[in-house]
């Protein structure tokens, strides 16, 4: 009974394509269905290229294709998690820096109010010291420069 390419590469523990490819290249003999156009291969012609696997190596390569599944879903998860602990330790650098900028800024808030008063305080003691601080005396009378005929 000729087997499809699917129960051929079930029973030498290939794959599809592999089988394809080896009837494409002449290696194993194959007929077409005329009535599904699928590949039909004598089992003694598949044997000849390929030796028949076990039963155990048809299990064992099912279970390899769900562990690499299971293996690929885990490594796909492993790096989302290394991801979002990126994006966790870049959210707390930024809250960081944002919160050592608000010091900053505060902290050159108050030495700037600190240099404007102290600048009043040196400019209201400057003004005390360039206004004439001496007591107004009073002044003689003018006399007039013109001498005569007046007195």
């Amino acid at each position: 009974m000729p087997l499809t390419v699917k129960q051929a590469a079930e029973a030498t523990g290939k794959s599809k394509p592999t089988i394809l490819r080896a009837i494409q290249s002449h290696k194993i003999s194959a007929t077409r269905d005329e009535a599904t156009g699928a590949w039909l291969i004598e089992p003694a012609e598949l044997h000849r290229v390929y030796p028949p696997a076990s039963a155990d190596d048809a299990h064992q390569s099912k279970i390899d294709a769900v562990t690499r599944d299971v293996s690929q879903d885990e490594a796909a998860l492993v790096r989302l998690e290394l991801v979002l602990q990126q994006l966790e330790t870049e959210r707390e650098d930024r809250q960081r820096e944002r919160r050592d900028a608000e010091t900053t800024i505060d902290d050159l808030r108050r030495r700037l109010d600190r240099e404007g008063e102290e600048r009043r305080q040196a400019q209201a003691q400057l003004t005390a010291l360039l206004t004439d601080q001496r007591t107004q005396r009073e002044e003689p009378a003018r006399r007039s420069w013109w001498r005569f005929g007046k007195r």
